[in-house]
């Protein structure tokens, strides 16, 4: 496995680390047996955040015979002293560690956001303090808005940023690896194959360990994906010209107005697995698995059509995706 330095920490990680988000979907015993082979494959990076229910949990568990072996790093969406103090507990007593290497501000997603964690009172201040008291290594962001993570590593307090980057959101990237690089800062690529949207991990992985970033986090949740990922960074090449056509083709068909199956729209009030819906259709649309799709979609319990129009998914998606039509969209096409 490389292994590259995460800025200004000097924390050495393995390029391909591990996303925290699937590992909801398993057992705490079927994620001990994924993260031990993610260890013994060379990857040391885990991330988590306070919002992924019981990831912090299972994490926790799964790692504790490996602490000295791992970087974990966690995030909390608090924007307040008080609250991000509460978290930082709240994440060490939930995942059974004395320390946490990296916690993040999690999602600075507007200008509002910004100031409250910046301000007298913010969850920067909290974060400072918990460094001070060993409570936890390293201070990072992550977002989606370029233009506000300029903004927050600025400030020279922030030693690493994540942010979506792959081979299909590739907007405003330069000048992250720009600035980050001026301040020092380790940067981590979160949604690498866009939410499982990229169906050839392997070239997109590739593809993002290219430029300067520290360490690329695909989602894992079974031995196959941590198999796959890591063998990425024990055998780190350039792309050859026919893959980087490949990927391109890829990248073309896809567009840019996808779900990139964050989940932050979660939850739905009507228990839309809005994500998932969006998932079949993008098989329905763009993969020719007409059939599959249908199949899938017929089997859920809470359809499309049950979307009452509220828009607090819209409210909380990232990527300012029309929801709501979408899901109309889907629903004709599926139902």
């Amino acid at each position: 496995m490389e292994y590259r330095r995460l800025g200004k920490t000097d924390l050495k990680v393995s390029v391909i680390g591990f996303g925290g988000i699937p590992i909801q979907r398993i057992d705490i015993a079927s994620a001990e047996r994924v993260v031990k082979r993610a260890v013994e494959l060379g990857i040391n990076f885990f991330d988590t955040a306070r919002a992924y229910t019981d990831s912090e949990e299972k994490l926790g568990v799964a790692l504790k015979e490996h602490r000295d072996q791992v970087i974990i790093a966690t995030k909390s969406m608090a924007r307040d002293k008080k609250g991000m103090a509460e978290d930082i507990d709240k994440s060490l007593m939930t995942m059974g560690v004395d320390y946490i290497d990296l916690y993040q501000l999690h999602n600075v997603k507007d200008k509002e956001a910004l100031e409250q964690v910046l301000g007298a009172g913010g969850a920067l201040a909290a974060l400072v303090e918990a460094k001070e008291k060993g409570k936890i290594r390293h201070i990072g962001v992550t977002g989606h808005i370029k233009a506000i993570l300029l903004e927050i590593l600025k400030t020279g307090e922030i030693e690493t940023v994540q942010f979506p980057f792959n081979p299909v959101e590739i907007d405003g990237a330069r000048d992250v690896f720009d600035l980050a690089g001026q301040m020092d800062a380790g940067i981590i690529a979160m949604k690498p194959v866009a939410g499982g949207a990229l169906t050839n991990v392997k070239l997109s992985l590739q593809h993002i360990l290219e430029h300067p970033v520290s360490v690329a986090i695909p989602g894992m949740d079974s031995l196959e994906q941590v198999e796959e990922n890591a063998a990425v960074g024990n055998e780190l090449r350039a792309l050859t010209d026919q893959e980087r056509e490949e990927l391109a083709q890829l990248v073309e068909k896809l567009g840019t107005s996808f779900c990139r199956r964050c989940e932050y729209c979660l939850p739905c009030q009507q228990g839309i697995d809005i994500p998932s819906v969006f998932l079949f259709d993008g098989y329905f649309t763009r993969y020719d698995l007409k059939d599959w799709a249908k199949g899938r979609y017929q089997a859920m319990k809470v359809k499309a059509d049950s979307c009452l129009g509220c828009g607090e998914c819209e409210e909380r998606c990232p990527y300012n995706l029309p929801i709501r039509e979408m899901l109309k969209d889907a629903a004709n096409r599926l139902g």
